[in-house]
């Protein structure tokens, strides 16, 4: 009967898994494609070490987030709104919603080069077609409920790990050169500045809001008997989410250092495609592309269930999920539309992402060490450091991103 028992249990467990691939898609989109593939192209395997720390923090950070959900029974933004005063809430919503606006530029910006590259498609039609699909995204969630989203979002993640990672199967790279690349280490200011956009891109605000919800939405306020054994079960989602797109992002960093590195014109998207089909063949280009499409995709729709999130936290008001899908396509829509540098907008939106992450990180550490949010659950001394530490290191490079990207 025990043993019969067991493997119930893990089913029930596996069951539970999910949330945290759905955020962790924030940590795989065209903004982390433009920053790793740049910093692999110029510095090789130097930044390594960047993307491993990133990923450690962004896998404490959203552990933060789900328990917050878990075991408050609330949002991030339900527990910011109650605390602020009318204006705070509206300012901080306001920032809130820049930020997810900015992220949602990327997103749709990458989606709209992948239909380029796949399809020769112009970027103005390219972006109207991201913003409808993702749309179509949305109506999953809304109407059949978060498990049958993250199903589809799990499988879009798989998809991008295939585009992404397929060409290291055909040129591996240097096993020793790898190692040396996890010594931390910079060379000039222009590593300083890919490092800190590096990690800009991926402790996303938005994801921090969304787990909190993503968590809460799935499982609903854990009575006390319950927490342990959901929480246990969050830490593995983390784990095995967060370092899954830990290896997609470090796979993208290795393809272009050992591909791209030297290369003419790998600074932009278009440029390090064209170069991957050159050195690796015109399939890897073609799974590449495909993997871009997907993390436009599939990341834009996860910052609109953010917004949504953020909206409905902080104002205690919803709009129809199509308004709002519409009002958040404009920005990235015009910016196509007056023909910027794509790449460029890329880089310019993880620069902007780059303010919003204090506002994000600092209150959820501060809920999170609030005993009367967590109870007993409340953050212990050496997660309060760890947090802490880890609120100084993001903020401090982002300065330096801010700084640097001004000098430069």
């Amino acid at each position: 009967m025990i043993r019969a028992e067991a493997p119930r249990a893990a089913n029930r467990g596996l069951m539970l898994l999910g949330p945290a691939f759905v955020a962790a898609i924030a940590y795989v989109d065209p903004g982390n494609v433009a920053a790793n593939l740049t910093g692999g192209a110029r510095y090789g395997y130097l930044l390594v070490w960047v993307l491993v720390v990133a990923n450690l923090i962004a896998g404490l950070v959203q552990y933060q987030s789900a328990k917050l959900g878990i075991v408050s029974g609330r949002t991030m933004p339900e527990l910011l709104g109650d605390r602020l005063r009318p204006t705070g809430r509206l300012l901080f919503w306001a920032q809130a919603e820049l930020v997810a606006a900015a992220t949602d530029l990327a997103e749709v910006v990458g989606g709209a080069i992948a239909l380029g590259l796949l399809f020769g498609l112009p970027l103005f039609l390219g972006g109207l077609i991201v913003g409808g699909v993702s749309m179509l995204l949305l109506v999953v969630q809304s109407r059949y409920g978060p498990r049958p989203f993250e199903s589809v979002i799990i499988g879009m993640l798989a998809v991008i790990a295939i585009g992404f990672l397929a060409g290291l199967f055909v040129t591996p790279p240097d096993g020793a050169a790898v190692l040396a690349g996890l010594v931390p280490r910079f060379t000039g200011s222009g590593s300083v500045l890919l490092a800190a956009s590096m990690l800009g891109a991926t402790v996303m605000p938005h994801a921090i809001y969304a787990h909190s919800a993503l968590a809460r939405d799935r499982h609903g306020m854990a009575a006390p008997g319950d927490r342990r054994r959901l929480l246990t079960i969050t830490k593995w989602d983390v784990v095995v989410a967060l370092g899954f797109a830990g290896i997609v992002n470090i796979g993208m960093l290795l393809l272009a250092a050992v591909n791209l590195r030297g290369i003419p014109g790998t600074d932009t998207i278009v440029g390090a495609h064209a170069a991957i089909g050159r050195t690796l063949g015109p399939d890897v280009a073609l799974v590449f592309a495909i993997g871009l499409l997907v993390s436009g995709l599939a990341s834009t729709s996860v910052g609109s269930y953010a917004g949504a999130t953020i909206m409905a936290g902080l104002l205690r008001r919803q709009i129809p999920v199509f308004l709002r899908r519409l009002v958040t396509l404009v920005p990235a829509l015009v910016v196509l539309a007056v023909g910027i540098d794509p790449t460029w907008a890329l880089v310019i939106s993880q620069v902007f992402l780059s303010f919003g992450i204090p506002f994000a990180l600092v209150p959820l550490m501060r809920l999170t060490n609030d005993r009367a949010v967590m109870g007993e659950r409340v953050n212990g001394p050496f997660v309060r450091w760890a947090l802490a530490a880890a609120v100084v290191v993001v903020v401090v490079l982002n300065l330096a991103l801010i700084v640097l990207t001004i000098v430069d």
